[in-house]
């Protein structure tokens, strides 16, 4: 008996959203990214500060 199709196999995918970095498509390889480049540059950004995930002010006292 052959294999049964999966449902959404008619579906069209959506399109691949672009680089964050610089817009161009993304590269399977390298997803969310288009090269190990762009994905260097990203990871730079989050180790030197550039990104920031806000939290809530700490007290001074909670600090010690």
């Amino acid at each position: 008996m052959p294999a049964k199709p999966p449902e959404d196999a008619g579906a069209p995918k959506p399109p691949p959203k672009p680089c964050p970095v610089c817009g161009k498509p993304a590269d399977a390889a390298t997803l969310p990214f288009c090269s190990k480049r762009c994905r260097d540059v990203d990871l730079n950004r989050w180790l030197s500060g550039h990104y920031v995930i806000p939290g809530r002010p700490t007290d001074p006292e909670d600090a010690e």
